[in-house]
């Protein structure tokens, strides 16, 4: 029994959304014919109270779709540092909108309005165009960390009194909503778009949905094109989405605190010298100097547990819907073990 820590993108359908995709009507969706694409659109839309969605393949488009809309070339997209849209679409904001990124160094991927506010940048032909505000809920990097509803919604306020437009990265933003008790809709009247991802989180073997207005949607639909994100009879992974969002989204309690676990066990070993809190379903842990990144996690290999070595001293594990409280058991054991 192997069991997968390296990222929640590794699930596999279960049987029940497996069944969907078999069934799902399908159409021709760059013509706006697949009947299973438009349902989960709306449906997604509907959720968090906004106009329209967009179907991509992933997480990386829905942003980089975002910024494009928002920006012109010559801008300047205010972010965290740790923030996916910098450290891991491959230098997609410079490539795809030509423009640049003010870095702001917050805490475990958190930013807040006061920062904001000190990042935009003056009304001055040598400085870049300050035009856009990205947040990630929850963070990466930052180990699953959550935002706090009233940091955003100061964000939101900076945001407005300079014209700012606000996107949310929520590629697990399901994980924030469930540990904090929210709803899509708080975040719908907040962002001026929002990505989710469904291939994380909740299961989905492929897809990211963007919301935002119908205006903004069609001209995101427009980009989607160019970079060569229309998809045909794409309804198959669409149905996927639909079953996710009546049926994985509540279950990811059950990831917290199967993640909650397992963080008890790691942080009670020697070699541990110091661990990210755990809010949600990642666990960040930095080694002391008796032992490496690589080699804790080849150690694990051994056990039939894969990790993930995210720096030469820290190591990710990420739990998610493939990952039973028995293989929970066996992990807390395994690390019992290496105390």
């Amino acid at each position: 029994m192997i069991i997968d820590y390296r990222s929640d993108t590794v699930t596999r359908p279960t049987p029940g959304m497996l069944d969907a995709m078999m069934s799902a009507p399908v159409g021709d969706d760059v013509f706006g014919e697949d009947p299973s694409i438009n349902t989960l659109q709306e449906k997604a839309a509907a959720m968090f109270g906004m106009e329209a969605a967009l179907f991509c393949p992933s997480g990386t488009m829905t942003n980089q779709l975002a910024i494009k809309c928002h920006t012109q070339p010559g801008d300047e997209v205010i972010c965290d540092e740790s923030s996916h849209i910098y450290q891991y679409e491959g230098g997609g904001i410079a490539f795809n909108s030509g423009v640049s990124v003010k870095l702001l160094h917050g805490d475990r991927g958190r930013i807040n309005a006061g920062m904001v506010l000190g990042g935009i940048q003056p009304d001055d032909i040598h400085r870049p165009h300050s035009s856009l505000v990205s947040l990630e809920n929850t963070s990466n990097r930052g180990g699953g960390s959550c935002y706090s509803f009233k940091e955003i919604e100061a964000i939101r306020t900076v945001c407005t009194n300079h014209a700012l437009a606000l996107h949310l990265d929520g590629a697990r933003l399901w994980n924030a909503m469930v540990a904090k008790k929210e709803t899509p809709l708080q975040y719908g009247k907040t962002f001026d778009s929002i990505s989710i991802c469904l291939s994380k989180s909740l299961g989905c073997p492929v897809g990211s949905l963007l919301l935002g207005t119908s205006a903004f949607i069609k001209k995101a639909t427009r980009i989607r094109k160019v970079f060569g994100g229309g998809m045909r009879q794409a309804g198959f992974l669409a149905a996927a989405g639909i079953y996710a969002l009546d049926h994985h989204i509540e279950r990811l309690a059950e990831d917290h605190n199967n993640a909650t676990a397992i963080a008890e066990a790691i942080s009670d070993c020697s070699f541990v010298k110091m661990m990210l809190p755990v809010e949600t379903n990642i666990i960040i842990f930095e080694l002391d100097d008796s032992l490496t990144a690589p080699l804790l996690v080849e150690q694990l290999r051994e056990q039939d547990i894969l990790a993930y070595a995210i720096a030469p001293n820290r190591v990710r594990l990420v739990v998610h819907l493939d990952i039973s409280r028995e293989m929970t058991d066996k992990t807390i054991q395994v690390f019992n073990k290496l105390r």
